[in-house]
């Protein structure tokens, strides 16, 4: 798990996105142009929550994510993305 130097404010979370599939069920590789954007990773930073609305989320957590949610950003070499708790649908 890396460790990050960031902080997210209120009830946004930081999630590492999983790897794109390289090939499918059946072998066939699939191309960089076809891949599809992930819509699962890793929490790997959780904000304090609000007032009204405490963090259920923790780090090391595995969720799915919608597929337009968040903003990707890239710090030290990896690709994450930043976004509010209710973006997450599921804890898997």
């Amino acid at each position: 798990m890396t460790q990050l130097s960031i902080k997210p404010l209120a009830d946004r979370v930081v999630i590492e996105p999983a790897l794109a599939e390289q090939k499918t069920a059946s072998g066939i590789i699939i191309p960089d142009t076809a891949k599809e954007k992930p819509q699962k990773g890793v929490v790997v930073a959780v904000g304090p929550g609000t007032k009204d609305n405490p963090m259920t989320l923790q780090v090391g957590d595995v969720v799915i994510y919608g597929k337009y949610a968040g903003t990707e950003f890239h710090l030290d070499g990896k690709d994450y993305m930043i976004m509010r708790e209710n973006d997450v649908i599921a804890i898997i």
